[in-house]
C-alpha cells in the first residue's frame, strides 16, 4: 500500500498534467453547418454544449480504480471514460461531463462518450436528451453491451411513449431499472452495471417507488465489493442506509473517501452516517476533509467556490457539527469565511449558496451560544448588514432587539421593537387589502357576449389573476406571522431582562425563540419552575445525544438550583462530550466553579479518543488547504488601439476589471461594452480600472472603434493570437473558439472574482458592488487609476 503522503496528495505538483493538446472544432464527426450562424461563444453543436465545461480535462489523481470497457481503440480516450465513470459514481457530474467531452475529442465516433455526457446530466433533461440522441446515432458501431447502456439512457430521457402519451418520472425510473437489470442479467460480472443498478434502486424512492428491500440492494452492493473492495459504490451503500439503519454503513463510511480521494463529495458522505449516529466529531472531520479537497481543486483548476456542487451544503453542515461539539470559534470563522467568498448572481447570493448559508449559520452560532454583545457588533459589519430582502431584514431586526434586551440595552431593544411593530401594522393593512381583492375576484363571474374566444380569454385571465393574488396573499400572511413572532421575541427578551418571568415565558411561546428549548429551560428555572425546567432539559438531552450544549445547560441548571450532587452526573457526561470544545465560551466558562468543586480544575475535559472503526485516515493538510484563496492572475501583454503595449506586470498596485470580449462583430459583446463604458468613472472612484481585451487584430479593433458611434471610456486591447484568452481559460478547448470572460484582479495580481461563459457578464451594478466588497475584504481601499481610455488610445 502506498503511504498517505502519496495516495492522498492533490497539490499542483502531484497532478498528472495530461491536458490534451488536440484542438478540433467538432466534438462529433460532422462539421457544423456553415449556413446556420452560430453566435460568438456559443457551441457549434447546439444549446446543450453551451453550458457545462468548455475547458480540456486532464487525468486527475485520486480517481480510484474504475474500469468501464468500451469499444474505443484510443487508449487515452478510454482512460478519460474510466475517469468519467468514476466521477459519476462520486456525483461529480460537472467534471464527469468534462472527462467524457475530452474522450469525445480523442474519439469522435465513440458513442459511449455521449452516453456519459447524458448520464452526467440526468437532472437536466433538456441537455441529457441531446447527448442521448447523439449516443444513439453512433450506437451501431458499438458492442452489444454498450448498446444496452445507450438504450437505457435513451429510454430514460424519453418524454413520450410510442402513442404520444407523456411518460411520468415513475415510469421512467421503472423502465431504467428494468434496462439496467437486463445488462446485469446478460453480463453478470459487470460490476459497473451493478453499481448503476444499485444506486438507481435507491433513487427510485424519489420517484414514488419505495425501496422494497434494503438488504437485497445491500447484497447487490456487496457483490461489487467481493470483486473490488475499494469500488466507489461505498457511496451508494451510505445513501442506502443513511435514513434507515445508519450503523449498517459504518464500514463503507470508513472506505468511501479513500475509494475516490480526489472527489470532495466522497469525503462528505460518511459525515451523513456519523451525524445520524450522533458522532459529531467524526462527522466534522469528514466535512473538513471534503472542504479541503474542494479547496485544492478550486485553486488548482481556477474554479470559483460556489460553482462546485454541494460545496456550500458541506460547509454549512460542517458548521452545525462544529457547534454540536462546542468548537464555536471554528464555527464562527467558517461562517464568516462563507460570506467572504466570491458571490455571483447565478449561484452565490443571500438567497442561495455560501453567502446564504454563512449568514444563517453565523446567526445560529451567535444565538445558540448566546453571544449577544458579539451579535450586536456583527450587525454593524457586512456579515449581518441590512438587506433589501424583507424576510432577512426582519430576522436581523428581531435578533438585534433580542440581543440588545439580553445585553441590558433596553432602550435600543425598545426602539427596534417599535420598528418591528410599525412593520407589523403595515403588513396587517396590506394583508387585509389583499384578502379583500382576492374575495372580490373569487366572487366575480366572467361575462362574454359571444361565448367564444373572448370568453375563454377572460376566463384564463381571471384564473391567472386569482393565482397571482393567492400567491401574494400567502406571502403577506407569512410576512405578518414572521413579524408577530419577531415582536413577541423582543417582548420576551425585555421581560426576561427585567425578571418578569410570567410575561417572558408567555411571550416566548409565541416568539421566534420558541425552538430554543435550552433557553426556555433556563428561564423556567429562574421563574422557580425547576422541576419543569429539568424535565424539559432532560428531554432535550435525549433528543440531541452527543451534543455539548444540552448537557452543559443541564449541568448548569442542576448546579444552580439543585446543588452539587445533582449536577455531578451530567457534568461527568459533559467532560467526555466537550473533549474538543472551546471552554472559554460563556455557556461553558460559567461551569468552572462546578469543575473546581468536583476537583477537576480549569481543564476539566477528557481527551477525545478516535474510535477504531474509522479506517485509515490521511493527514488533513495532505488533502488541501482549510480555506480557499484566490489564484495568481496569469501575466499578459496586449496591444492598445494606438499600438502601445499594456502589461499586467506594469499594473501591479492597481485593481483591474478585465473584460475578454469577442470583437465588434459580437452583438452581445457590444452590449456589454455599452453597459460598462458609462460606468467606468464609478469604478475608477473605487480604485478599479476597467480594460477590455478583444480577439481582433489592431486593424479590426480600430475599425470597430471608428464605427462604434460613441466614445468608449474603456481602453480596448488586441489579443489576435488569443494568448491571453488561453491563459485565462476563456477558450473552448473542445471546439477551438474563444469565450467571454470577466475578471477582478486585485493590486497584488490575485483573481478575486471571475465569470467565464458563452454569454458576456452584463450586470454592472453587481460587478461594481461585488468588486468593492471583495477588495475591501482583502484589505484594498481606493487606489489611483492611470489607464488610458479607449478614446485616448485611438488618437
Amino acid at each position: 500500500m502506498q503511504p498517505f503522503s502519496t495516495r492522498f496528495a492533490f497539490g499542483s505538483a502531484a497532478i498528472t498534467c495530461l491536458f490534451c493538446s488536440i484542438v478540433v472544432i467538432p466534438l462529433g464527426a460532422e462539421t457544423p453547418d456553415e449556413s446556420e450562424e452560430t453566435l460568438a461563444g456559443h457551441s457549434y453543436h447546439g444549446e446543450a454544449f453551451n453550458e457545462g465545461p468548455r475547458q480540456a480535462a486532464y487525468l486527475m489523481q485520486g480517481m480510484g480504480n474504475v474500469s468501464f470497457a468500451t469499444s474505443t481503440k484510443n487508449v487515452l480516450a478510454q482512460r478519460f471514460i474510466d475517469q468519467g465513470v468514476a466521477q459519476l459514481h462520486g456525483f461529480w457530474y460537472y467534471e464527469a461531463e468534462r472527462s467524457f467531452r475530452q474522450a469525445a475529442v480523442l474519439d469522435p465516433q465513440c458513442a459511449m462518450c455521449y452516453w456519459g455526457m447524458a448520464m452526467a446530466n440526468t437532472s437536466n433533461r433538456k441537455r441529457a436528451v441531446e447527448f442521448a440522441e447523439k449516443a444513439d446515432q453512433l450506437a451501431k458501431q458499438c458492442s452489444p453491451r454498450e448498446r444496452l447502456f445507450i438504450k437505457s439512457v435513451v429510454n430514460y430521457c424519453k418524454e413520450q411513449d410510442e402513442d404520444g402519451k407523456s411518460i411520468s418520472k415513475k415510469q421512467r425510473a421503472q423502465q431504467y431499472t428494468h434496462d439496467l437489470e437486463a445488462i446485469v442479467e446478460e453480463y453478470p460480472d459487470d460490476i459497473e452495471a451493478k453499481a448503476f443498478l444499485a444506486v438507481q434502486l435507491y433513487l427510485n424512492s424519489q420517484a414514488d417507488l419505495p425501496i422494497v428491500s434494503h438488504v437485497a440492494i445491500d447484497a447487490l452492493i456487496q457483490d461489487i465489493f467481493d470483486a473490488a473492495p475499494m469500488h466507489p459504490a461505498h457511496h451508494y451503500r451510505i445513501h442506502l442506509w443513511d435514513r434507515h439503519k445508519a450503523e449498517r454503513a459504518l464500514a463503507s463510511a470508513a472506505d468511501c473517501g479513500p475509494s475516490l480521494p480526489g472527489i470532495a463529495h466522497m469525503w462528505h458522505m460518511p459525515g451523513h452516517i456519523y451525524s445520524k449516529l450522533h458522532r459529531y466529531q467524526d462527522a466534522a472531520w469528514q466535512q473538513e476533509a471534503s472542504a479541503r479537497v474542494d479547496h485544492a481543486h478550486m485553486i488548482r483548476d481556477r474554479v470559483m467556490p460556489d460553482q462546485i456542487h454541494n460545496f456550500a451544503h458541506n460547509n454549512e453542515w460542517f458548521i452545525r457539527n462544529l457547534l454540536n461539539v462546542g468548537r464555536l470559534d471554528d464555527a464562527i470563522a467558517l461562517a464568516q469565511n462563507m460570506q467572504e467568498l466570491p458571490r455571483h448572481p447565478k449561484y452565490n447570493t443571500l438567497k442561495k449558496g455560501s453567502a446564504k448559508y454563512g449568514r444563517e449559520r453565523l446567526l445560529m452560532a451567535l444565538t445558540r451560544y448566546r453571544l449577544w454583545p458579539e451579535l450586536i457588533e456583527f450587525a454593524s459589519t457586512e456579515y449581518l448588514e441590512p438587506t433589501d430582502d424583507p424576510g432577512l431584514q426582519n430576522e436581523r431586526l428581531m435578533y438585534l432587539g433580542v440581543a440588545n434586551a439580553l445585553s441590558g440595552q433596553a432602550s435600543n431593544a425598545e426602539t427596534t421593537m417599535s420598528d418591528l411593530k410599525a412593520k407589523l401594522a403595515t403588513s396587517a393593512t396590506e394583508l387585509e387589502s389583499a384578502r379583500e381583492q382576492l374575495d372580490t375576484l373569487s366572487k366575480s363571474s366572467v361575462s362574454a357576449t359571444d361565448g367564444t374566444d373572448d370568453e375563454k380569454k377572460a376566463a384564463a385571465n381571471r384564473k391567472r389573476k386569482l393565482k397571482e393574488l393567492e400567491e401574494s396573499t400567502k406571502k403577506l400572511e407569512e410576512a405578518k406571522t414572521q413579524l408577530e413572532k419577531a415582536v413577541a421575541s423582543c417582548e420576551a427578551a425585555l421581560a426576561a431582562q427585567q425578571a418578569d418571568w410570567s410575561v417572558a415565558l408567555e411571550s416566548f411561546e409565541k416568539s421566534q425563540l420558541a425552538d430554543d428549548k435550552l433557553l426556555q429551560a433556563e428561564w423556567l428555572a429562574l421563574a422557580g419552575k425547576v422541576d419543569q425546567a429539568c424535565e424539559l432539559i432532560e428531554k432535550r438531552v435525549k433528543e440531541q445525544p452527543g451534543e455539548v450544549l444540552p448537557v452543559a445547560v443541564e449541568a448548569w441548571i442542576k448546579y444552580q438550583h439543585l446543588g452539587l450532587e445533582a449536577s455531578r452526573e451530567p457534568f461527568e457526561r459533559l467532560r467526555e462530550l466537550a473533549a474538543v470544545a472551546d471552554l472559554h465560551t460563556p455557556l461553558l466558562d460559567r461551569l468552572k466553579p462546578l469543575a473546581e468543586e468536583l476537583g477537576y480544575g480549569r481543564e476539566w475535559t477528557i481527551p477525545y479518543i478516535a474510535p477504531n472503526d474509522l479506517g485509515e485516515r490521511p493527514d488533513l493538510d495532505s488533502l488541501g488547504p482549510m480555506r480557499w484563496h484566490p489564484y495568481q492572475a496569469p501575466l499578459f501583454d496586449v496591444q492598445q488601439a494606438n499600438g502601445q503595449t499594456t502589461s499586467l506586470k506594469d499594473l501591479r498596485g492597481q485593481s483591474q476589471l478585465v473584460i475578454f470580449y469577442l470583437g465588434f462583430g459580437c452583438l452581445h459583446c457590444i452590449e456589454q461594452l455599452h453597459e460598462f463604458s458609462p460606468r467606468a468613472e464609478e469604478f475608477k472612484s473605487q480604485g478599479i480600472n476597467i480594460l477590455a481585451i478583444s480577439t481582433e487584430d489592431l486593424e479590426s479593433l480600430n475599425s470597430g472603434l471608428s464605427s462604434y458611434g460613441e466614445p468608449l471610456n474603456i481602453p480596448l486591447h488586441s489579443d489576435a493570437e488569443l494568448s491571453a484568452f488561453h491563459a485565462y481559460r476563456c477558450f473552448d478547448d473542445f471546439e477551438s473558439q474563444p469565450l467571454h470572460g470577466t475578471f477582478l484582479i486585485d493590486p497584488e495580481g490575485k483573481v478575486l472574482w471571475q465569470d467565464i461563459s458563452y454569454e458576456p457578464f452584463t450586470d454592472v451594478d453587481f460587478a461594481l458592488s461585488e468588486s468593492r466588497r471583495l477588495l475591501s475584504l482583502h484589505g484594498f481601499g481606493n487606489l489611483p487609476s492611470t489607464l488610458v481610455t479607449a478614446k485616448e488610445a485611438s488618437r
